[in-house]
C-alpha cells in the first residue's frame, strides 16, 4: 500500500502535490491500494477546511484514492504503543522543562556543536519517576548502532546513533510527535513504499528505529524526492507564489499541465508533453535526479499552452464558463497570444462585451453593425466578408479595422478568418 500524508496546515505546496502524484503513479503500476492520511495531530497548526481542500485538489488532478484516514483517530493506539515502550524500557520519561532544554541548546550553540539531548532523565530510578509530579514527555532511547537503509533515489544512507538521538515520541499533553505517529501508522496501514520530500531524510532512521523496537520486521522502501528551487536557486518556500497549487489555479494553469511539469521536473522522460495515464506506462523513480530542480514558470506556461491545444474543446469551454464547444475552439485561436486560462479569458470576454464606438472607427463600426444584424447566415468568412463589403461599401483598412473592433473588442489578434467559424453562431450577440 502507498500513502500520501499531508498536514492540513496551509495551502498545498507543489512539492506535496508532486509527492501525491508520484505515489499515485507507483500505486497504479504496482496495482496496490493508495490512501490519503491527513496528519492532523498538531492541533495548534491545523487550519479549518484545509483537509477538504487537499482532497478537492487531488480530485481535480484525477488522483483517485481508496480511502482517507485522519491520524488523530489513531491517538489511542499511539498512546498504547508509547506505554508499551516505557514498560519494556525502550523509552523513558523526561521531566526536563522547556527552559532547561533551551539552555542545553544554547550551550551547544555556543560550543559550535550540534545539539543532542543530555540523557539525564534516562538515568532516573523507578522511584524517582513514580514520585515526580512534574509533567513529562516520553523519549525513545537512541539506537546502539548505526541505522542504514537504501533510498531508491539517493542510494545507501547511514545514520549514527548520535544523529538519531533520544528523541521525544510523546508530548507532555499525551499526543504523539510526528515521527512516532507516522511510524505507527505506516505499520498499521502496511505501507510498502514511502515517497516523500528529502526534507524527511533525517526522519526516516527515527521511524525505522521506532518500528524495530516495536518488533515490526517488514521492510519499507523509501524514495526521497529532491527539493524544488525557486528562480533564485533557493529552496521554494511558502513566500514564493508559484509554490502554491491554489495560486497556479488562480493564474489559469490547468491540472493536466501542472502534473505534466511536476513529473518532468528533474526527471528523464521519453517525451516532453504527456498525460498522467501515459506517465503510468513508463515512469520510474530511479530516473528522478538526485539534484534539486529549479522551477521554471515559463516552461510551465509552454506546457500549459500545449495541453490547452490538446484539451477537449467542450472541457476547455467549461474552463472559460461556457458550455458550447465552439468557445473552446475559439480559445485555442488565442494560444499564440496567451498560455493560460487567465491570459486568454479577457480576450473571450472582450468578444462578448458591449463595444465602444467612441473611437476613430466608430462610424464604420456602426455601419457594419447594422449590416451584420440584417445579414443571413454564412458558413465561410469569405462569403460573410463579400456580403458586408457589398452592403457597406467599406474596403481595405476602413473595413477590416472596424470589423475587428466590432467582433473582438480589440484592434489586433488572430486572423478574423480563423475566428469566424467559432463566432458565426454568436454574431447577433456579439454586435448587439
Amino acid at each position: 500500500m502507498l500513502r500520501f500524508a499531508p498536514s492540513p496546515t496551509g495551502d498545498m505546496h507543489i512539492g506535496n502535490l508532486r509527492v501525491a502524484i508520484f505515489n499515485y503513479i507507483i500505486a497504479k503500476q504496482r496495482n496496490e491500494r493508495y490512501i490519503v492520511r491527513i496528519e492532523d495531530t498538531d492541533k495548534e497548526r491545523n487550519i479549518e477546511g484545509k483537509d477538504r481542500e487537499i482532497l478537492e485538489i487531488l480530485n481535480l488532478f484525477g488522483l483517485e484514492y481508496d480511502e482517507v484516514y485522519y491520524q488523530s483517530h489513531n491517538l489511542t493506539i499511539h498512546q498504547h504503543m508509547a506505554i508499551k515502550m516505557l514498560e519494556e524500557r525502550k523509552a523513558f520519561a523526561c521531566f526536563c522543562s522547556a527552559e532547561e532544554l533551551e539552555a542545553e541548546r544554547e550551550t551547544a550553540k555556543e560550543s559550535k556543536r550540534a545539539y543532542r539531548y543530555s540523557g539525564k532523565c534516562e538515568l532516573l530510578s523507578d522511584e524517582d519517576v513514580l514520585t515526580n509530579e512534574k509533567p513529562f514527555t516520553i523519549r525513545l532511547k537512541k539506537p546502539v548502532s548505526a541505522i542504514e537503509f537504501d533510498d531508491i533515489i539517493k542510494g545507501r544512507l547511514s545514520f549514527a546513533p548520535d544523529d538519531i538521538d533520544s528523541f521525544v515520541i510523546m508530548r507532555a499533553d499525551k499526543t504523539p510527535t510526528y515521527n512516532f505517529a507516522c511510524a505507527i501508522d505506516d505499520m498499521i496501514h502496511d505501507i510498502s513504499l514511502v515517497i516523500r520530500g528529502e526534507d524527511h531524510v533525517s526522519n526516516t532512521p527515527k521511524q525505522i528505529h521506532i518500528r524495530k523496537l516495536l518488533g515490526y520486521d517488514k521492510d519499507i522502501d523509501y524514495a526521497h524526492l529532491p527539493v524544488i528551487l525557486n528562480e533564485e536557486g533557493k529552496k521554494m518556500s511558502k513566500r514564493d507564489s508559484a509554490s502554491s497549487v491554489r495560486w497556479l489555479f488562480e493564474e489559469g494553469f490547468i491540472p493536466e499541465a501542472i502534473a505534466n511539469y511536476l513529473i518532468l521536473l528533474g526527471n528523464k522522460t521519453p517525451k516532453e508533453i504527456f498525460t498522467l495515464d501515459e506517465a503510468i506506462e513508463w515512469f520510474r523513480l530511479e530516473n528522478v535526479s538526485k539534484a534539486a530542480a529549479k522551477f521554471d514558470l515559463d516552461k510551465l506556461r509552454f506546457i500549459n499552452r500545449e495541453h490547452m491545444k490538446l484539451m477537449d474543446s467542450k472541457d476547455l469551454s467549461r474552463a472559460f464558463g461556457f458550455a458550447d464547444a465552439a468557445i473552446g475552439d475559439l480559445a485555442k485561436c488565442f494560444l499564440e497570444e496567451g498560455s493560460t486560462i487567465k491570459e486568454i479569458k479577457p480576450k473571450i470576454e472582450a468578444i462578448f462585451s458591449a463595444k465602444s464606438f467612441d473611437n476613430e472607427w466608430g462610424e464604420q463600426m456602426k455601419i457594419l453593425q447594422d449590416a451584420i444584424k440584417r445579414a443571413p447566415g454564412f458558413d465561410s468568412f469569405d462569403e460573410f466578408k463579400k456580403y458586408l463589403t457589398q452592403q457597406t461599401g467599406l474596403k481595405g483598412k476602413n473595413f477590416f479595422k472596424p470589423l475587428r473592433l466590432l467582433l473582438t473588442g480589440t484592434d489586433h489578434g488572430p486572423e478574423l478568418s480563423h475566428l469566424y467559424p467559432y463566432l458565426k453562431s454568436y454574431l447577433l450577440e456579439i454586435v448587439k
